[in-house]
């Protein structure tokens, strides 16, 4: 999603920074990690920021489909992104955005799998490798479903894009604020398919509204 609205620099420098820090984390502390790192407070932090950040987004989205904000020129804005990113666009707000959402998401859930890995591995050397074995596998699965949904996703214009974006983060930053606070959700992670149906049906029904608020205000326009 980074990527996509962003550049795919700053998501994949984020997701490199987030994935070390959190090697560096594994390899100092080891097996102290569970009983030192509070995943609940990480996962607190971290969803009250993707909450936010995308509501920024989804505010936005909403605003262009009620015509309220100006649609975006998207070749223009595609020249301007490959100028930028070919004369340092590293220095631009943007980009530290996109780091810093890109770092977050991989942190806590590479944290996340860690904590599974040390856990279900304390018990033996031989339980650690098995559990290894499945994060890499895990990660692996991760990796080829993204390459197979990149196309698809990638001709979504950018416009629809940022609005999916919006849902995506704010679902999912819902979803990991609800933890961080202790809410046990129904059915755990899968959840996270009715808080996006959620998010959606209101964005739907605000969108509905807004156009309805513009009709009745301006009947001319309307007809």
């Amino acid at each position: 999603a980074v990527g996509y609205t962003y550049s795919w620099r700053s998501a994949l420098s984020g997701a490199a920074l987030g994935s070390g820090a959190l090697l560096l984390m594994v390899l100092l502390l080891g097996p102290a990690i569970v009983l030192l790192v509070p995943l609940t407070a990480v996962k607190l932090l971290i969803g009250i920021f993707l909450t936010l950040f995308g509501f920024a987004w989804l505010r936005k989205a909403i605003l262009r489909s009620l015509g309220r904000k100006a649609l975006h020129d998207e070749d223009a804005i595609y020249a301007r992104e490959v100028v930028r990113l070919q004369t340092g666009g590293h220095t631009d707000p943007h980009y530290r955005y996109g780091l810093v959402t890109s770092f977050n998401a991989v942190f806590l859930e590479g944290l996340e799998v860690a904590v599974i890995v040390l856990t279900f591995g304390s018990s033996s050397p031989a339980g650690f490798w098995w559990a290894s074995l499945g994060a890499v596998a895990g990660v692996l699965v991760v990796i080829a479903a993204g390459f197979a949904v990149r196309k698809p996703f990638g001709r979504i214009p950018e416009n629809a894009m940022k609005f999916v974006v919006g849902i995506m983060l704010t679902s999912l930053g819902t979803l990991w604020m609800g933890e961080g606070l202790g809410l046990v959700w129904w059915r755990g992670d899968l959840s996270l398919l009715w808080i996006i149906i959620t998010f959606l049906a209101v964005s739907a029904l605000t969108i509905t509204a807004g156009k309805r608020s513009e009709d009745h205000s301006h009947p001319e326009v309307a007809k």
